[in-house]
Formats: C-alpha cells, structure tokens, sequence
C-alpha cells in the first residue's frame, strides 16, 4: 500500500523531485508532533489524541495522512491499533527530511507540553499493568477509592502547615486555595483586585472566621512588612504585566524565612488565552522562574512540573517552593 501511493504520487508530478512528496505530510504541525511522539513510543489512537487534546476524529484523519505516505506503521492486537514511526531504512532522503524537521520540532513548547502528557499517559499505562499483576492490592485501592473518592489525601494535606501562621492567599480569586487553608492555620489574609472575585469569596468562606479579605493588587499588595509566614501564588503570576514586581511585593509581606508557594504554566504555544482570558504570559520555563524569584529575595528552589491530568485540556502546569532570604543575622532554619 505504502509503495502503491508513493508510486502514484509520483506518477502525477513526474516531473517534481522526490522530496516534494514526502514535504507535504509534514507540512502541518499537528501531523508533525505526532510522528515525533510515535518516533519514540508505540500509542494507540486514544492515547495520541490525550497527549495532542484533539477529538479522534481529527486526530484519526492525520494519522491516515502519515500512514498513506509511509511515514507510520500500524500494528493490531485484539481490539486495538497501535501506531508507530516507520521512515522506510531504505530511504536515507526521508531520514534526512526527518532528522531535520523532528529536531525543530522537538524544541516548541507544544512538542514539550507533549512529552510530558505522554510521561503520563505511559505512566497510567506502566500502572495498569503492575495492577493486573497485583489484584489482591488492586480490590483494596478500588474499595479505598469508591468509599472516599481519589483526593482526599489533597485535602489533608494543608494540616501539615504550621497552625500559628498567617497565610496569604494572593490573587484569590473566588476563594478556592483560601478555603482548603483556613482550616489549619491561625489566619489567611486573601488579596484580589477584582471586587466580584472578593464578593463571591465572601459568600463562599462565611463560615470560616479565621479569614481577611482585602482588595489589592499584587503590584501593591495590601500588607504589612513581614505580616505573612507564608504566601500562594496560584494560576496568577501569567496575568501580571511586571511578574519580578509581584515576587518582590511577595518577599516583602513575608517574613525572613517565609514560604512562597508559586504553581503556574510551563511554556505553551496558545496564543488564543491572551483574547480569552487575559493572559499575559505564554508560561514560564524553569530558568524564567528561578530567575525572577532569586532576584525578589528567595533562596532555597525546588521546581517541579506537575503531573499533567489526562483529562484535563489546559497546558501542563509547575509547582515552585521558596523561602525568602533571611536577614544577616537571622540563622537559617531547617
């Protein structure tokens, strides 16, 4: 079939080079992150289309586009089809063509927003398998998740902070981050410019007493020097036109040793957020982050990319954590 299209692409332009043939398939870059993804794993059709969040239909038509040029190969098995690259050896122009496109591709933030969908895709994969291996330990984990579903362990987690600490909740939002705190700590202080976004926090945390709502921005965060042991900045950072001014307002209303909590997205290439929602920034990549917080006053980094949802259609997001700097003559705690 392969050798059948390639002959009649040929047979229609005889007089076009070769290599103009095997452009037009990957001349999209959908089509293109595929093959990279199928350079280095076997998928099936309903895995691609989670790690490229596209409908399979859509998904379905480039992958025949690939496989009718000889670009990937298709193998059975049961009920399913798995899909792999297949330059043909014997065609040292395709390796070429390929050598060269796949490496600028490899290097666009969609191409590494896939990569690590597809470290969780084969991840969930590598643990079905260790759970048809292990079903004494999989009725336990199935009988755990129907009586308490899969995140009450996040839920808990807050009871590990310090309940004497004053949390600030910076760009709040509705109040969500604020209420799985107040809880566990002595006082959250939640900062929003939006006076919608604070009504319906007001509305939502009623019940808990522990908690300050204060209008401001995070350019001019309505906080004391030092008031705060600990501040989140969640899904916020890409909305500030001047992010080193919001890191440095952060260090400044924590105390000497103080905690930042910064979760935000890696570099992307959806343009469209900018309309939509008001984005500033396209992501943030590890040395951007380390960076601006190093030159706000932190110390002691650790970033690490979350482990994206499969479910979920937005970009694949970072944790960061941080301490602000002590003063000279403050000693550095553990």
């Amino acid at each position: 079939m392969k050798g059948f299209n390639k002959a009649a692409k040929a047979a229609a332009n005889p007089g076009s080079p070769a290599i103009l043939g095997r452009l037009s398939a990957l001349a999209d870059p959908i089509r293109c992150r595929a093959l990279l993804l199928l350079s280095s794993q076997e998928l099936t059709v309903s895995e691609i289309c989670a790690v490229l969040q596209l409908p399979q239909s859509t998904v379905s038509r480039h992958l025949k586009v690939l496989a009718d040029d000889g670009w990937i190969a298709v193998r059975p098995e049961g009920t399913s089809r798995f899909y792999s690259a297949a330059v043909d050896e014997s065609d040292p122009m395709a390796h070429r063509l390929w050598d060269l496109v796949g490496d600028e591709m490899a290097g666009s933030p969609a191409a590494e927003q896939d990569q690590l969908r597809l470290e969780s895709i084969l991840s969930r994969r590598r643990s079905r398998s260790l759970e048809f291996f292990s079903s004494a330990a999989e009725e336990w984990a199935g009988l755990r998740r129907e009586l308490f579903g899969t995140q009450f362990d996040l839920g808990a987690l807050p009871a590990l902070l310090d309940d004497d600490w004053t949390v600030g909740d910076l760009g709040c939002g509705t109040g969500a981050v604020t209420e799985s705190l107040a809880p566990f700590v002595s006082k959250v202080i939640a900062i929003d410019a939006s006076a919608p976004m604070l009504e319906a926090a007001r509305q939502r945390l009623s019940t808990q007493h522990n908690v300050e709502l204060r209008e401001g921005e995070l350019e001019r965060l309505p906080v004391a020097d030092g008031e705060l042991d600990a501040a989140t900045l969640m899904l916020v950072l890409h909305h500030s036109a001047d992010p080193q001014i919001v890191l440095t307002e952060s260090a400044r209303a924590l105390r000497p040793g103080g905690r930042l909590l910064l979760v935000d997205m890696l570099p992307h290439d959806r343009d469209e957020y900018r309309k939509q929602m008001g984005h500033v920034w396209l992501g943030f990549s590890e040395e951007q982050v380390v960076e601006l917080l190093t030159a706000a006053g932190f110390e002691r980094l650790r970033f690490r990319p979350l482990p994206p949802d499969p479910d979920a259609k937005g970009p694949t997001l970072f944790v960061v954590g941080a301490r602000k700097k002590p003063t000279p003559s403050q000693p550095r705690t553990r």
